[in-house]
């Protein structure tokens, strides 16, 4: 049974940094690609970031230089560093592993199966 946890989430000040952590089970971490989803009080899924096996990276466009995804696969885990934050960061971080080698969605509903695993979810608030 595949399981993602993460954690790390928090209330902090715009400009200040957080760093979620989301570790796996029930799969294989090291060949799969990861990802964060973000969804903004009352609205749909967005993604933030993902990282392939080979440790390549993509971003969206609102976190670029500011967020870096990275994974450890001695440790089946993968983080996202935020810094700067801002107040339209706060919502739900969830972390995603991928099920088929597909497509992934720059704007889903949050838990959608058909292309990714979901974990629960971490809160993160930023005050202005």
């Amino acid at each position: 049974e595949v399981q993602l946890v993460e954690s790390g989430g928090g209330s902090v000040q715009a400009g200040e940094s957080l760093r979620l952590s989301c570790t796996a089970s029930g799969f294989a971490f090291a060949g799969s690609k990861m990802g964060w989803y973000h969804q903004p009080p009352g609205d749909e899924c967005e993604l933030v970031s993902t990282i392939s096996s080979d440790g390549s990276a993509v971003y969206g466009e609102s976190v670029k230089g500011r967020f870096t995804i990275s994974r450890d696969n001695a440790e089946n885990t993968v983080y996202l560093q935020m810094n700067g934050l801002k107040p339209e960061d706060s919502g739900v971080y969830y972390c995603a592993a991928d099920r088929f080698r597909g497509v992934w969605y720059w704007s889903t509903w949050c838990f959608r199966p058909d292309f990714a695993s979901w974990g629960q979810g971490t809160q993160v608030t930023v005050s202005s």
